[in-house]
């Protein structure tokens, strides 16, 4: 039986494909200090009185173990509620320690726009990053044998994607346009969020050091995601539960191609011209380096002609990319890995958010 795991993104059903009726100064950015929003309590103290009363959320879809990990860390028990995916359940009270996206859930908390909750300030999170228990999400990923087969369509995908997300992440309310046009499924005021968000992910990493290398590979943040998957992805199959624990970082990871075409110029002779990327979701400012790539004709001048398929479908990213459905995908690596134990031949080959987007929010009045 071939072991399964589920990943998501932690989309929200809140947003909405229309135009927003709030304004761009109605955002709030994620990552800022809530200096309004001062907790006495310690991120224990928060964590214990959120465990204790049964109101920590989770989707359960992937990015749960971190959240294990993290309980782990203070010595609380796994137990979680499942959250869904509104911030309904965190607006209501019955869930008050929830999980949110820096680049979504946790903007709609804080925002007033079309799908907002209009929190603004009033609210605190509890950083994976900060907590030493972050995972990293997504990746660019094939099968190894394509990799093997066509290493210079490999690198010409990569070379123009890359210069399609250092785009992005230098202009993203343009790249937020860009996705919205191309069939954006949120606001076009939270792509807009989602954007900036997005391009912190992409340009900072676990430490909150710069990166300027955008989509390498780090040793240091593979093996902790490797580690913390290692001890708490639980797999059906018994034999993939063993090889999972067995893997190293070699085994799903070739960071050759990003540091090849660190000193390319550009010129390509790809194998494959035609190629596909199935990413992790639908249309939105997650995958906008893509879109950009496309949108100002990067891939094209790299040689190559590339479709972009949404996910969200019942077909998972890595099965696609695995049965060769489409050439790449879009995932995070504790799934790569999963469904390499579980009997694929994936290998990632780029890094694209070099940080955990996943925060804890509350509302500081509920823990006083």
């Amino acid at each position: 039986m071939s072991a399964m795991l589920l990943a998501g993104c932690g989309s929200s059903s809140k947003t909405s494909g229309g135009t927003s009726s709030g304004s761009a100064a109605a955002s709030v950015s994620a990552s800022a200090e809530n200096e309004s929003a001062s907790s006495e309590l310690s991120t224990k103290e928060v964590l214990t009185k959120a465990a204790k009363d049964g109101k920590i959320g989770n989707w359960g879809l992937g990015n749960q173990y971190e959240l294990l990990a993290l309980l782990a860390k203070y010595n609380l028990s796994d137990k979680y509620l499942s959250q869904d995916y509104s911030m309904d359940q965190f607006d209501n009270d019955s869930i008050t320690l929830a999980s949110a996206m820096t680049y979504n859930e946790l903007g709609l908390v804080k925002n007033t726009y079309d799908g907002g909750y209009g929190y603004g300030n009033k609210v605190n999170v509890i950083d994976m990053n900060k907590e030493g228990v972050a995972m990293l999400e997504d990746n660019i990923f094939c099968t190894k044998q394509f990799a093997k087969e066509n290493p210079e369509t490999v690198k010409a995908f990569l070379y123009a994607s890359m210069k399609g997300w250092d785009y992005a992440v230098k202009h993203p309310e343009e790249a937020a346009q860009i996705v919205y046009k191309a069939g954006s499924s949120v606001s076009q005021e939270h792509q807009k969020y989602m954007a900036g968000e997005v391009a912190k992910l992409v340009t900072t990493d676990m430490d909150g050091k710069t990166v300027t290398d955008l989509g390498s590979i780090q040793k240091k943040a593979v093996d902790q995601t490797l580690s913390i998957a290692k001890k708490y992805v639980k797999l059906e199959d018994s034999s993939a539960q063993k090889k999972l624990k067995a893997l190293k970082d070699s085994d799903v990871v070739d960071d050759s191609f990003m540091k090849s075409i660190e000193k390319s110029d550009g010129s390509f002779k790809p194998e494959k011209k035609s190629v596909s990327i199935q990413l992790k979701w639908l249309p939105q400012a997650q995958f906008m380096g893509y879109y950009v790539a496309e949108s100002k004709g990067y891939y094209k001048d790299a040689g190559l002609t590339v479709k972009i398929v949404s996910g969200g479908g019942d077909i998972s990213e890595t099965t696609a990319v695995n049965n060769g459905t489409v050439d790449f995908g879009v995932t995070w690596l504790t799934n790569l890995a999963s469904a390499d134990a579980a009997g694929m031949n994936l290998v990632e080959v780029s890094q694209v958010f070099q940080r955990s987007g996943l925060d804890l929010v509350y509302k500081p009045e509920n823990f006083k």
